[in-house]
């Protein structure tokens, strides 16, 4: 009797462990996990896998490190590129044969980033990166900024507007406008002094002055400082660095405060432009009246057109053509 009673309590347990073994998430997670192990481990096999492995060796892209320039100041790094070895093969399996249209890449990232340097200023972008950036400092000229907003709009492009503190408080509307259209709000001090010449006191009051204006006004947290007139000493960037803020300056300057022709400024600015260009204008009616043709000519260049914030971040433009082009002057090596 106790004998048929151990046997009946072992089926029990037996069929108790199998239900639950079978009802288990973590053990279906488990079996989904060696399923998809066991189909990989057979994709690797086939020819057409091998094949877009080794061709992977090919089109590898090392990510490149930011670094303090001695002319330059601070140059962001680059993303790198590798092949997604699996993604690509399963779109390419069903044709049966490799594909470079249908190769997929994922992104390297470099070890060192503009953030892991020493505070220090920035001029342009990573020279690599076909992007640009409109750099608007606003403390005057309300009369062009609906035009120029307008001409950006119809463009798709967003621009980083440097905005006085002072500008601000007395134009909230503007201000909100602007940031409301989704370009990026940086800061352009609160009263345009020359930042080089201020006491620390000084400096750090204009600049926490205008990112309280700024974020009472937009609800926008500032991440750039643009001194006025370019005017600044290492204190300056280091304070900026200190509240969080990053500081910019320039590659590429339109001059439009000299009240240049429209072709003037255009060519200008296309004659000198460049991968990871910064360029400098305000809300001026040259400006307003070059911007349509200026955006232009720019894209015409292969070149897009973003905010500072992504000009500056390590994310690489990836098309087939700007890969080919870097696997082609040896960035793979």
């Amino acid at each position: 009797m106790k004998k048929q009673l151990l046997q009946i309590n072992i089926i029990a347990f037996i069929l108790i462990l199998s239900w639950w073994t079978l009802e288990n998430p973590l053990t279906e997670q488990y079996l989904g996990q060696l399923k998809t192990k066991t189909a990989a481990s057979m994709n690797k096999k086939e020819p057409l896998f091998q094949k877009i492995n080794e061709k992977a060796k090919m089109y590898k892209i090392l990510p490149q490190d930011a670094k303090i320039d001695r002319v330059w100041k601070g140059i962001p790094g680059y993303n790198g590129l590798a092949v997604d070895v699996e993604k690509s093969y399963e779109k390419m399996k069903e044709e049966g044969k490799f594909n470079e249209s249908k190769l997929i890449y994922k992104q390297l990232e470099p070890k060192v980033k503009l953030k892991d340097l020493p505070p220090t200023a920035i001029y342009k972008g990573h020279p690599d990166k076909p992007m640009v950036s409109f750099l608007i400092n606003v403390a005057w000229g309300n009369e062009h900024l609906s035009s120029m907003l307008l001409v950006l709009k119809k463009h798709n492009v967003k621009a980083s507007f440097f905005l006085e503190g002072r500008w601000v408080k007395e134009n909230p509307e503007l201000a909100k406008m602007i940031a409301d259209a989704g370009h990026e709000i940086g800061n352009h001090s609160y009263s345009h002094p020359d930042m080089k010449k201020l006491s620390s006191h000084q400096i750090k009051e204009e600049i926490e002055k205008t990112n309280k204006v700024i974020k009472a006004t937009t609800g926008k947290t500032v991440k750039w400082f643009a001194p006025p007139s370019g005017s600044y000493r290492d204190e300056v960037v280091h304070i900026a660095a200190d509240m969080g803020l990053g500081t910019v300056m320039w590659s590429v300057d339109t001059i439009d405060w000299q009240k240049p022709s429209p072709p003037v400024l255009i060519n200008r600015v296309v004659s000198k432009v460049h991968n990871g260009a910064m360029i400098l204008m305000h809300p001026t009616e040259p400006t307003a009246k070059a911007l349509n043709q200026l955006i232009i000519e720019l894209k015409e260049k292969d070149l897009q057109i973003d905010t500072v914030s992504q000009l500056l971040s390590e994310e690489r433009i990836i098309t087939s053509k700007s890969a080919q082009s870097d696997i082609c002057n040896g960035h793979n090596e």
